[in-house]
C-alpha cells in the first residue's frame, strides 16, 4: 500500500473514531454546544432576577452583553479555528505552561459546576415529574454518560445539543407568547433605558463567555475537523450565530418573566424562574419548566464535560480515551452530587470566581497570537479592526478577573 493510501486510511479510521466528519451539521453541532454549555440552570436563575430588579431596562443590559460577547467569540474562533489549535494548546506555544495552567483552571471549574449542572437538571425533573431530585440527577448523568460511551460519540454529541437547545427555545417563545409581555416598553428602553447597571452586563458577559464557555465551540470545531483557513467563513457566521442563539434565549426568558412582574405580581425569592412560568402558564408552565431546566442542565453537564477534558488533553489523545476520562468525568461529579446532595453554596462561588479568572489568560493567548504570531494563522492577515475591538473587550476582561479575584480573597477572608 504506497504512502498516500495508507495517509489516506488513517484519516478516514481516525474520522470514523471521532464519529463525526467535516459539514454542515458539526458546524450546526458547535455552535450549539457553545450555546447550551452557556445556557444552564445558573443563567435561567441570573435573567429571572435581573428581570424582577430591573424591568424592561434590561433589554439595553442583554443587547449590550450580546455585542461584547460576538467581539470575543470572533477572535477567539477565528483565531483558534484557523490555526487548528485548542486554546490550551495555543496557551502552550505563546508560553510554554501556560496552558495546561489554564487547563487546570478550567478543569477544576468544571468538576464544581458540573456538580451544580447535574443539581440543575434533578431540580429539573422533580418540577416535570414529582420524581425525587437525586433520582433525576443520577438519570441525567446516566444519559450523558451514554453520549459518550456511544460508538459515534461526535454526531450523537452534535445532535443532542441541537435537539435540548431547540427544545428550550421552543418552551421559551410559548411562555413569553401567553405572558403578553409590554414588548414596545422593552424595545423603547433597549434603545433609551431609564436605569443602566454595569454590574449587570458584566454578570451577563460573564454568564454568556466566562470561563470554558468561551472554547467549547470552537474546541468542538477543531475536533470535529473543520478548522484551517480554507473555513474562514464558516468559522465566522458559526461564532456570531452561537452568541445570536444565546441571545435569543435571553431575550425569550427576559419577556416571559418581564410579562409577569408588568401585571405586579410578586415573584418568590427562592425560586423565580419557575414561578414566573407558572404565573404565566399555570401548571402546564411549571412542568415546562421543569423540562427547560432538565434540558439547561443535561446540554450544560455535556458542554463543561466536553470541554474541560479537551483542555487536558491533546488532539493527538485518542478519541476513544477522551470519551472515557469524559465519562469518568460525568460519573465523579454525579457521585458528589448524590453524597452532598446538593452543590455546597461556597463552592459554586469558588468556581465561578475560576471562570472569571480564565476568560482574560485566555483571551490574552488569542490576542497575543492574532497581534504577534501570524505564523500560527497560516498567514492570515489578521483585520486591525477586529484587533483593536479585541483589546478593548480584553480591557474589561481584565476587569472581570479581578472582581473573580477579589471573591476568592473574600472566601479566604
Amino acid at each position: 500500500m504506497g504512502v498516500t493510501a495508507m495517509a489516506t486510511q488513517e484519516h478516514q479510521t481516525r474520522e470514523a473514531a471521532q464519529g463525526s466528519g467535516k459539514g454542515i451539521g458539526a458546524m450546526v453541532g458547535a455552535v450549539f454546544l457553545m450555546a447550551t454549555s452557556s445556557i444552564g440552570p445558573g443563567f435561567l436563575t441570573q435573567t429571572s432576577v435581573f428581570t424582577v430588579q430591573m424591568g424592561a431596562a434590561l433589554g439595553f443590559a442583554i443587547l449590550l452583553s450580546i455585542i461584547v460577547d460576538i467581539a470575543i467569540q470572533l477572535n477567539v474562533w477565528r483565531v483558534l479555528g484557523i490555526s487548528g489549535l485548542r486554546a490550551n494548546e495555543l496557551g502552550n506555544i505563546v508560553l510554554p505552561g501556560l496552558g495546561w495552567f489554564m487547563a487546570a483552571l478550567v478543569f477544576i471549574g468544571g468538576l464544581v459546576f458540573n456538580i451544580g449542572n447535574i443539581a440543575g437538571t434533578g431540580l429539573g425533573v422533580n418540577a416535570m415529574l414529582g420524581l425525587d431530585p437525586k433520582i433525576g440527577g443520577g438519570i441525567s448523568a446516566a444519559i450523558a454518560v451514554l453520549v459518550f460511551l456511544s460508538k459515534r460519540a461526535g454526531v450523537a454529541l452534535d445532535r443532542i445539543v441541537v435537539v435540548l437547545g431547540a427544545i428550550m427555545i421552543l418552551l421559551m417563545l410559548y411562555v413569553a407568547i401567553v405572558s403578553q409581555p409590554p414588548v414596545g416598553e422593552a424595545l423603547k428602553q433597549t434603545v433609551l433605558p431609564e436605569r443602566v447597571d454595569f454590574l449587570t452586563i458584566t454578570t451577563l458577559i460573564g454568564g454568556t463567555v466566562g470561563g470554558y464557555i468561551t472554547f467549547a465551540g470552537v474546541h468542538r470545531l477543531i475536533d470535529s475537523g473543520n478548522s484551517g483557513l480554507e473555513n474562514i467563513k464558516q468559522i465566522t457566521s458559526s461564532s456570531v450565530l452561537g452568541i445570536i442563539v444565546i441571545g435569543i434565549m435571553r431575550v425569550l426568558l427576559f419577556l416571559a418573566v418581564l410579562g409577569v412582574v408588568a401585571t405586579g405580581v410578586a415573584l418568590s425569592e427562592d425560586n423565580t424562574a419557575a414561578d414566573a412560568f407558572y404565573q404565566a402558564a399555570g401548571e402546564f408552565g411549571l412542568r415546562a419548566f421543569g423540562l427547560v431546566l432538565f434540558a439547561a442542565g443535561l446540554s450544560s453537564v455535556i458542554g463543561c464535560s466536553y470541554t474541560s477534558v479537551s483542555f487536558v488533553t491533546t488532539q493527538q489523545t485518542s478519541e476513544r480515551t477522551r470519551n472515557l476520562l469524559t465519562v469518568s468525568f460525568i460519573v465523579v461529579c454525579a457521585v458528589a452530587y448524590l453524597l452532598m446532595g446538593a452543590a455546597p453554596q461556597m463552592l459554586l462561588i469558588f468556581a465561578g470566581a475560576f471562570n472569571g479568572i480564565i476568560l482574560p489568560i485566555g483571551f490574552a493567548v488569542v490576542m497575543w497570537a492574532a497581534w504577534r504570531r501570524p505564523d500560527l494563522l497560516k498567514g492570515y492577515q489578521y483585520p486591525k479592526s477586529l484587533l483593536i475591538i479585541g483589546f478593548v473587550v480584553l480591557l474589561g476582561s481584565v476587569v472581570l478577573g479581578v472582581m473573580s479575584l477579589t471573591k476568592l480573597g473574600a472566601l479566604w477572608a
